[in-house]
């Protein structure tokens, strides 16, 4: 079974082309690659953002509170409405990152989310997940506002599969057909040779990788693609 609940620290970097090969070099002495990453071709990622009328989870997290949580739908690739799918709570609380979620068929999420009843109780769902997202949706009034996608590469260090970390580009989104049946596609949110990398870990980072963010001088910064998404197309300061 598929992991439902994750505590963990998440570490973001943006990297350019040339240090990204150079990371991959040392990714594939230490990690192992995701079994959906064979070659180092990327899969993709889809997602639904919900959040209320006037934006209030986004333009809640944007101001950096010690709290925040948003609400999401993500499969892999373009699914149908029988296709099993991820309905996902995620929360953050000084700085550790907590993600609950349930698989659902597509069409179970989408009348889960717009009538706030859970669905009838199936073997692939997590029962706790679907009443903390009932009580979620109870607690406010949302929309699907974005369609959000990216390819990405993921990889678990071999031996410890506490510690993940994934390369997503070719970042795009979109805020008119918001379904994710209704394909891939949609405007990029950053230039082709930048890759967002993620280190996820519940805890301290290895010794190698620690030498490798220095050697290459990368530095951690504070990033957001729902965020970063919302600054550009709704206009934030």
């Amino acid at each position: 079974m598929a992991i439902e609940v994750f505590n963990r620290y998440e570490h973001k970097y943006l990297l350019d082309e040339e240090t990204y090969k150079k990371v991959i070099e040392v990714m594939d002495a230490h990690m192992e690659l995701d079994k959906h990453n064979q070659n180092h071709e990327p899969y993709t990622i889809a997602n639904i953002y919900y959040d209320t009328d006037d934006d209030f989870l986004i333009r809640n997290s944007l101001s950096k509170p010690v709290y925040k949580e948003k609400l999401r739908l993500r499969a892999y690739g373009v699914p149908d409405a029988s296709t099993e799918v991820f309905l996902e709570i995620k929360k953050k609380f000084n700085g550790i990152v907590n993600k609950r979620r349930t698989k659902l068929k597509l069409s179970e999420a989408y009348e889960f989310v717009d009538s706030g009843r859970e669905p009838e109780a199936a073997e692939y769902m997590n029962k706790q997940v679907l009443d903390e997202i009932e009580y979620f949706l109870h607690t406010y009034n949302l929309k699907p506002k974005l369609y959000l996608a990216y390819d990405r590469v993921a990889y678990f260090e071999k031996g410890n599969p506490d510690l993940r970390i994934s390369f997503d580009r070719n970042i795009r989104s979109r805020r008119y057909n918001v379904h994710l049946e209704d394909g891939d596609y949609g405007e990029q949110l950053l230039e082709d040779n930048v890759y967002l990398m993620e280190v996820k870990t519940a805890l301290a980072k290895p010794l190698w990788l620690t030498e490798m963010l220095t050697e290459l001088n990368i530095k951690r910064r504070s990033f957001s693609k729902y965020g970063m998404e919302f600054r550009q197309r709704v206009k934030v300061g």
